[in-house]
């Protein structure tokens, strides 16, 4: 089968670009010819429309040169979405079977509270498309409030799993978050949080990886005087990511909004203990006190007394962390996460 995907460049920072870059040299290319689309690339408003026009010039030429057997599109909601319909709708046009995978995770924000107006139009939009990609059976509930229930496909994100030994320099007392700076996210808590860590163990050390608003929250841990005992190596990939996520014993993600978020997949993976929140698909990655901790959005107290736990009882961290990665091996792997987008590959074709 020919595949034309609309991604992100590979170098764009966040989850969409991390799935998309594992399908790349992976045998899915072996079993199906893809060629890949870029519509987005980080940097100036200007270089980000001149990737939307020549991703869409790049498409049309597809279309016409190479037609392909089926499209597929990962998107996310805000900008995003506007940004694929010109994709979405040439597919349609032109008679190719259009499969939409949706990444975001603000739904509230994008469709929940849009004027009636902004509502048609997105239901119209996704109305184009053959099938409905989701990441976790709360985000299939929400949209199906916009297209029917059986045009929407699960079909959650995997993890790339290192090789034994994983944990190669583990430091236990180092407490790692990865991931956009910002509020969504939770890092704002993350302050409190560590403020109560300290108290309790000194020897505690924090990573935040990622960027965003790095100034903002560098003045949330400067109020409580913590900053020195922070590291903030900015957005990180390649190597430096993987030797953060090899002697991290700890990952802490407090976030309040997610799909099925790569980075808890990958400290998963990692056979790290993670402390997270109970939101969107994460509950079906982690349970309460048994790969992991999984408490309330903003419940500061109840995380803060997880990852105390697990500093102070090394065995505990190891036996969750071995469980979490156990997890993923049998459940998310590339291979299964493929096995699932061929069937709605299927099913978009009939």
């Amino acid at each position: 089968m020919k595949i034309c995907m609309i991604v992100p460049n590979p170098a764009v920072k966040g989850g969409i670009a991390s799935v998309v870059n594992g399908y790349r040299g992976s045998d899915m290319e072996k079993q199906h010819q893809i060629s890949y689309v870029e519509s987005y690339c980080d940097g100036s408003k200007w270089q980000k429309l001149f990737k939307a026009l020549s991703g869409y010039l790049a498409f049309i030429g597809q279309l016409l040169r190479n037609r392909p057997d089926l499209i597929h599109i990962h998107s996310s909601f805000g900008p995003s979405f506007y940004r694929k319909i010109p994709f979405i709708y040439l597919g349609r046009w032109a008679g190719i079977p259009v499969v939409n995978h949706i990444h975001g995770a603000e739904f509230d924000v994008f469709y929940e509270q849009a004027s009636e107006k902004k509502k048609k139009r997105i239901a119209k939009v996704y109305g184009k498309c053959n099938r409905l990609v989701v990441l976790s059976a709360e985000w299939k509930e929400a949209i199906s409030q916009i297209v029917p229930a059986d045009k929407i496909d699960i079909v959650e994100n995997y993890c790339k799993i290192p090789e034994e030994p994983y944990d190669t320099g583990r430091k236990q007392a180092q407490i790692l978050f990865l991931g956009e700076l910002g509020e969504r996210k939770g890092c704002y808590d993350i302050p409190v949080i560590y403020e109560k860590v300290k108290q309790n163990c000194p020897q505690a050390h924090l990573v935040m990886a990622g960027d965003g608003q790095m100034a903002q929250i560098k003045e949330a841990f400067g109020q409580r005087n913590l900053l020195e005992d922070v590291e903030f190596p900015g957005w990180i990939r390649g190597e430096a990511k993987e030797k953060l996520l090899r002697e991290s014993a700890i990952f802490l993600f407090p976030t309040y909004n997610e799909g099925m978020p790569m980075a808890v997949l990958e400290a998963m993976g990692y056979g790290m203990g993670i402390v997270t929140t109970q939101v969107g698909g994460i509950p079906k990655l982690i349970a309460h006190k048994q790969n992991g901790y999984l408490e309330k959005p903003g419940d500061t107290e109840a995380m803060a007394q997880d990852v105390i736990s697990l500093l102070q009882e090394e065995n505990l961290s190891r036996q969750m962390g071995q469980q979490a990665r156990n997890l993923v091996k049998q459940k998310y792997s590339l291979e299964s996460h493929w096995q699932k987008l061929e069937q709605t590959y299927r099913k978009a074709c009939m």
